[in-house]
């Protein structure tokens, strides 16, 4: 009898599942539901790269139920065919017509990438679109080439307006990834809400409360994960935006922002935005969701040099880590850091995965009948 190599945990228990063995799962399962095999490795690398960072909320966490539960509810197409609406030699606009946003976003960026180092900026728009992943996946497609990415994209609705309990926007992330003469760029990725949806879907599979003051309910504040979830699929809960309800810790900012990203994302796609993205039609059915995502690409060449800007980069970021810290407090970090601190833990374990990703991914080996173990059975 041959034993088992021991299988490591992390420090939650958790089992891990190698990069090369998740990598191939998710492919060969995006694959047996008809998407590409191109537009497969594209979809896969973005979900890794969430996990890589520790940003787990929308890594292989994500995979069953937004994209292979979508393809196969019919909300979701798995050939993305990419039109484009309207092109200027700094523009873009494309409609995914309802197909893999993380693929019209890859086709988006590398086109952006390419204007940019010609003409000094270049700036996109997709409409009828669907989830793109982490919005730092593409503003890093920047940075690694040495210049500045922004991006941001709408969302089923779900976080309130200031003085409200109606969720009326997305959670709206407005990302910026600037390169750095560090290992890593500064990449600010999150949430115009103070928790996103994602990280409450996290919270229930793990079957943990949320924290106190995040959701707002017509009864008042909401704690329970898995409750939250089905209050805000039927409108009756909302996430505060950053800096929480009312004004009094200035709530109405991350409200602003969250609206900017609204307007953005669907004025400069010509697309649909707030109620219309519920992904459900009045009566309850499925329908797409048409989101919109808009881009920026800014290359320091055309103003001081993309090293020069590297370094003054470089140098804000370690003259904030080297700033007086609180008493009790270890380090102070900047936007990345932390997530290449998990990608330096993680790179040569794989993928931590709780009980409730496990389940995800038996079923959806089983289902589409793909040739796997895992360590964790």
């Amino acid at each position: 009898m041959i034993d088992k190599e021991p299988v490591m945990h992390d420090p939650q228990g958790r089992p891990y599942v190698p990069w090369d063995q998740i990598h191939d799962f998710m492919v060969d399962a995006f694959t047996a539901l008809g998407v590409p095999a191109e537009d497969a490795e594209i979809c896969t690398d973005v979900l890794m790269e969430s996990d890589r960072r520790g940003i787990e909320s929308h890594g292989v966490n994500r995979f069953k139920p937004i994209y292979i539960d979508r393809i196969k509810r019919g909300t979701l197409l798995p050939v993305t065919n990419l039109e484009i609406v309207r092109e200027t030699p700094t523009t873009l606009v494309v409609d995914a017509h309802d197909g893999m946003g993380m693929v019209a976003s890859h086709h988006m960026m590398t086109r952006l990438i390419e204007k940019a180092k010609q003409y000094g900026m270049a700036g996109g728009a997709v409409r009828n679109s669907t989830h793109y992943g982490i919005a730092g996946y593409w503003v890093t497609m920047a940075s690694q080439e040495g210049m500045v990415g922004i991006t941001g994209t709408n969302a089923r609705p779900s976080i309130a307006p200031t003085f409200g309990t109606e969720g009326m926007m997305g959670t709206n992330p407005l990302t910026f990834a600037l390169p750095t003469d560090e290992e890593f760029p500064f990449c600010l990725d999150c949430a115009t809400s103070i928790m996103q949806r994602g990280k409450i879907e996290h919270y229930a599979r793990e079957g943990k409360p949320v924290p106190k003051g995040t959701v707002v309910g017509t009864q008042g504040e909401m704690t329970d994960s898995s409750e939250i979830l089905e209050a805000l699929a039927a409108g009756e809960a909302a996430l505060a935006p950053l800096g929480g309800t009312g004004e009094e810790l200035a709530g109405y900012k991350g409200y602003g922002y969250a609206a900017t990203v609204e307007i953005l994302s669907a004025a400069l796609s010509g697309g649909r935005f707030m109620k219309a993205l519920s992904g459900v039609t009045e009566d309850g059915s499925p329908q797409m969701y048409g989101l919109g995502h808009f881009f920026f690409v800014v290359d320091p060449d055309a103003f001081v040099g993309r090293d020069a800007f590297k370094k003054t980069a470089g140098d804000i970021c370690r003259a904030l880590r080297s700033s007086k810290k609180v008493p009790g407090a270890d380090r102070i970090y900047t936007a990345g850091e932390k997530e290449h601190l998990a990608w330096l833990e993680r790179k040569d374990k794989g993928v931590p995965v709780g009980k409730g990703v496990q389940r995800d991914l038996l079923q959806i080996r089983d289902e589409l009948g793909l040739d796997y173990r895992f360590s964790f059975e």
